[in-house]
């Protein structure tokens, strides 16, 4: 077993701290806003058995920053208006750490939904099924 010397908690609690989260109820108002990019980071399986938030955009957490790049060949057209972008993921763990990524790749207007999906089902309630 490898040994950690910092774990993923502790990795969430330190992205947490350096990127702007939102509440679903902030999420939810701004989803619908010109420019805004509501960013589905989930495995496709996730999508497939839960659903996904009304208009949002599907980019696996694995491919993220090469979608992202207008320079990768792997880019997506469907951001060239996006001007924000707000990411989430079930809990909310892998949307603060994609946060902190793009934060470092320079993108400034990045957000994440703190809670994920499962506190916008709390908290909004509807989602799309596939």
């Amino acid at each position: 077993m490898v040994k950690v010397t910092k774990g993923f908690k502790e990795l969430v609690n330190e992205a947490e701290a350096r990127v702007t989260s939102l509440s679903a109820t902030e999420v939810d108002e701004k989803a619908t806003e010109t420019g805004v990019a509501l960013i589905d980071l989930r495995d496709i399986r996730e999508i497939k058995r839960e659903g996904t938030i009304p208009g949002s955009i599907h980019i696996p957490r694995g491919m993220l920053e090469f979608w992202i790049d207008a320079d990768s060949p792997y880019y997506k057209k469907e951001l060239d208006d996006a001007k924000e972008l707000i990411l989430f993921c079930n809990k909310g763990w892998r949307s603060a750490l994609a946060a902190l990524s793009l934060q470092s790749m320079g993108i400034e207007n990045v957000s994440h939904m703190a809670g994920g999906l499962e506190q916008w089902q709390k908290d909004i309630g509807p989602i799309k099924p596939i």
